[in-house]
């Protein structure tokens, strides 16, 4: 599969996957400084800044890169991670209790971690060969996946799709913001089904690399290939399909492909942001088809779920903390599960390098930056229902009411479309402070405005004015 995205290495592919995979600021801790040292079809040699960043990737994301790197090649890929000379020889010099503590305790864990790959060896060749093109996190699992308020209708969906792929509902249609955990089911399945019947053959795919691979094939004269590959899986599972958006000649593929897996029973599992109806330049008959299933959305966990989350993942990672910290990370990290994720993988880091306890000031002084950056998003509804109200010269009231009066119901669904551009507040919410109307409501009204922001500059630029003065008050 190395020539799948064309003019990439081995190595540029799989680091080009890394930075899709994982959140920036995790990406640019362990991977932005990697060197590919030697690259072949069979092996890779990667070198880490430091002692510590190559223990810490072996013991955490060796696995993950091995596989991405077998995806790619469509072979097994030997993945070796080395530490730069000169880095060694300073770590020799410079050592000392501390940082002696750090590096035994991760080669500690990079022993287990060894051990446990050489016990899984067999059972994880059965899962790569019945699942070349597919990347599959084996830590994304039913079994670590914390279910509340905001998943537990896609948890069940994706639990009865997985015990009866093509029966239970096909498709299924996931919907929700970045980092919630749409991938993280979509993984889940997968393994399911492959605990159910190792020699089932699943395709994990990305809209943005089954596009690359149908142009690949396109220019290549492959196309009878790239089609039987995925018109014959038992099940296809699509990541991020609403960047189908505008490519028509893919949509026509898909199309295609999926009738021909659905009229055969297998099952199909599609992933987006945001719901069909609402992707920009998608087919009809491609929405239609989207929704025969079942469409559930997955919106942001409460407070009780974060906490939740949190302490799961900090029991994963090896590390205690106290119960203040807990609740002040699950307050403010609040934007999406990933960025959580982040925060924790920076404390990790932090507490194998340092080897002290971490109170809440320290907390809050190495989490400064993702901190402040949360506190940027804090623009509220009703912040935005008073700015709209008052830049309209209509009444709060009014704006949140039931009369539909020309001159109240276009900046209702002004103030709807703001909403649904600054907050990360699910539609429902956003309808429910609108007077408890319901989420197709506020749908309608973000197409609206955007409808007339293409016919009118005048509506264009009072909607711009309003973003950017709502932008610069919470940065304030």
């Amino acid at each position: 599969m190395s020539d799948s995205i064309i003019a990439l290495s081995l190595w540029e592919s799989v680091n080009q996957e890394l930075k899709n995979l994982f959140p920036q600021d995790l990406y640019d801790m362990w991977f932005e400084e990697l060197k590919c040292t030697q690259e072949s079809d069979a092996k890779l040699v990667l070198t880490a800044p430091n002692e510590f960043n190559a223990i810490w990737i072996e013991n955490n994301y060796l696995d993950i890169i091995s596989q991405q790197a077998r995806s790619f090649a469509g072979t097994a890929v030997t993945v070796v991670v080395e530490v730069a000379k000169e880095q060694t020889a300073e770590l020799d010099l410079a050592g000392n209790d501390s940082s002696s503590h750090s590096v035994n305790r991760l080669n500690s864990q990079t022993q287990d971690a060894r051990e446990a790959r050489s016990a899984d060896a067999v059972s994880n060749r059965v899962e790569v060969s019945q699942t070349r093109r597919t990347f599959l996190n084996p830590g994304n699992t039913f079994d670590n996946l914390v279910v509340g308020a905001g998943n537990q209708l896609s948890h069940a969906a994706s639990m009865a799709v997985a015990n009866a792929p093509g029966r239970a509902y096909n498709p299924l249609f996931v919907y929700g913001e970045t980092g919630l955990g749409k991938t993280h089911l979509m993984h889940a399945v997968a393994h399911q089904m492959l605990a159910n019947n190792p020699k089932a053959r699943i395709a994990y795919v990305s809209t943005e690399k089954f596009t690359n691979e149908f142009i690949h094939a396109i220019r290549e004269n492959k196309l009878t290939k790239f089609r039987k590959y995925y018109r014959t899986v038992d099940a296809l599972l699509v990541d991020d399909i609403h960047f189908l958006s505008g490519k028509e000649s893919t949509q026509e593929e898909f199309f295609h492909t999926f009738n021909d897996l659905f009229e055969s029973g297998r099952q199909i599992f599609l992933a987006s942001d945001r719901p069909a109806n609402e992707i920009e330049r998608l087919e009809n008959r491609l929405i239609s088809r989207f929704q025969w299933g079942l469409v559930t959305d997955i919106q942001a966990p409460d407070f009780e779920t974060r906490v939740a989350i949190l302490r799961n993942k900090a029991a994963a990672m090896d590390i205690h903390l106290d119960p203040e910290v807990m609740n002040f990370l699950a307050e403010r990290v609040s934007r999406n599960v990933r960025r959580m994720e982040g925060a924790l993988t920076r404390i990790a880091s932090y507490d194998a390098l340092i080897n002290q306890k971490l109170d809440l000031e320290a907390v809050e002084r190495l989490l400064s930056d993702l901190l402040h950056e949360e506190t940027l998003t804090k623009v509220t509804v009703d912040q935005i229902q008073k700015k709209v109200a008052d830049f309209y010269q209509i009444r709060f009231s009014e704006l949140i009411g039931r009369r539909r009066t020309s001159a109240i119901v276009f900046p209702r669904q002004v103030a709807m479309y703001i909403s649904r551009t600054l907050t990360s507040d699910p539609l429902k919410a956003i309808g429910d402070a609108f007077g408890g109307r319901d989420h197709g409501t506020v749908i309608h009204a973000c197409k609206q405005v955007e409808n007339m922001m293409e016919q009118d500059g005048s509506v264009k630029r009072g909607v711009d004015y309003l973003i950017k003065q709502l932008s610069q008050s919470r940065a304030q």
